[in-house]
């Protein structure tokens, strides 16, 4: 990481936060290519990331404590982490046109359905933009976490996190 991520009490990081501890990619980065965004902000002995990668892009090394790293040079954008990581702080961002796209992984059921129109949310939760469900990716080595597709208007690539159902 570029910078230091300062401990919150409750909540999750800002985009601030987040954008000063190096962990979420520039608008232009996610224009040239998908990025893997990992919002991990928590020292816990934590790896599945790094076991994850068949690449070795992402690593948290020795303690097992420390906050994982991705190497973009390395990085396939297989999106095997993204369902690896315990803590849901794993996602792909990118930015073509006027639209964004996310992955980022969801377990709750019923899983949503490709063309399914729902919201868009940021890290509280909170409603940002209607989006539309592209993919949902559920292979049995994924241990019931789907990995799901979504695309958006660009201005809330950053913001973006998650989704909730429009019927919710």
């Amino acid at each position: 990481m570029s910078g230091e991520m300062k401990r919150k009490i409750e909540g999750a990081p800002s985009l601030d936060e987040l954008k000063a501890a190096g962990m979420l990619p520039s608008i232009e980065d996610m224009e040239r290519r998908p990025c893997v965004c990992i919002e991990c902000v928590e020292e816990i002995p934590c790896n599945p990331c790094e076991t994850s990668c068949p690449n070795l892009a992402l690593t948290v090394g020795s303690p097992i404590t420390n906050l994982p790293e991705i190497d973009r040079e390395l990085c396939t954008i297989c999106g095997l982490c993204i369902a690896a990581c315990p803590g849901l702080a794993i996602t792909i961002k990118s930015i073509q046109g006027d639209k964004a796209r996310i992955r980022f992984p969801w377990e709750y059921l019923p899983l949503p359905a490709a063309g399914q129109e729902v919201q868009m949310v940021d890290r509280l939760g909170q409603p940002l933009c209607a989006g539309k469900i592209i993919s949902v990716v559920n292979p049995i080595r994924n241990n019931k976490t789907a990995v799901v597709t979504a695309e958006f208007p660009r201005t809330f690539a950053q913001e973006a996190i998650s989704m909730r159902r429009n019927d919710a």
